[in-house]
């Protein structure tokens, strides 16, 4: 086990942001909401190409809706928002412009831990010490962050707290998960949260407002209901 990709990856955020904050005052608002739907897009091609890994559309459609229905429930967008608001009354300028924190921090912290390489380099971390996914994940998410704090401003550098906590997590659960998640369950999870990644995306174009991290159980679903599947009742009823 190893948390060295994980603390790479959460330095390579805050670096990003800081570059993008600081370029910030400087770039045109009309060059801002050119860059914030040029990143959208390439957003929801992301999602679509890691969506193709999916090997079960029933897997994908019932954990997407069952995850809709329990994060729902649970209301997580809001307490993931309320959180980035609560951040936000500690940082906000009194009397002069208003520092917005809570959509830069909820779409960055969903945009840098939901997807394959967060779930498989983590995962490879924690069971052989294997950081390489981690740390191309890394670089990645440097150029990415910069783009994004330029665009959202300083939430998106708080996001490295949770892309700390929520990365570090799996590194440490890795041996205890490792036995249920063969390379099925990993595609359908992929499939789950790149899903996600494309209402990111349109959520960063405008076109929608969808609540996002409603939608994470899916990713924790999908390979409970790969197993399932996989049971011999089940045999030559399924495709």
């Amino acid at each position: 086990m190893s948390m060295t990709g994980v603390i790479a990856n959460t330095l390579t955020v805050i670096v990003g942001s800081l570059v993008g904050l600081t370029f910030r005052k400087g770039i045109p608002e009309r060059v801002t909401s050119a860059v914030m739907i040029g990143l959208g897009l390439c957003t929801v091609y992301i999602g679509i190409d890691g969506a193709m890994d999916g090997q079960n559309v029933l897997i994908v459609i019932a954990a997407m809706v069952v995850g809709a229905i329990i994060g729902t429930l649970i209301d997580i967008d809001r307490a993931i928002n309320n959180l980035g608001l609560w951040v936000e009354k500690k940082f906000q300028k009194k009397g002069g412009e208003q520092v917005s924190i809570a959509e830069g921090f909820v779409t960055a912290s969903l945009l840098f831990c939901v997807g394959a390489m967060t779930i498989n380099g983590s995962l490879n971390a924690g069971i052989s010490g294997d950081n390489r996914l981690l740390f191309t994940k890394a670089t990645l998410d440097l150029f990415s962050s910069s783009m994004m704090a330029a665009s959202l401003g300083i939430g998106v550098l708080f996001a490295a707290a949770f892309v700390l906590g929520f990365q570090g997590a799996l590194v440490l659960m890795a041996g205890f998960l490792a036995p249920f998640l063969n390379d099925a369950a990993i595609a359908e999870m992929t499939c789950a949260g790149s899903l996600i990644i494309i209402a990111i995306g349109t959520n960063l174009i405008g076109i929608t407002k969808i609540k996002v991290a409603n939608y994470l159980p899916a990713i924790l679903l999908a390979p409970v209901f790969t197993w399932i599947v996989s049971l011999p009742v089940w045999s030559g009823l399924l495709p």
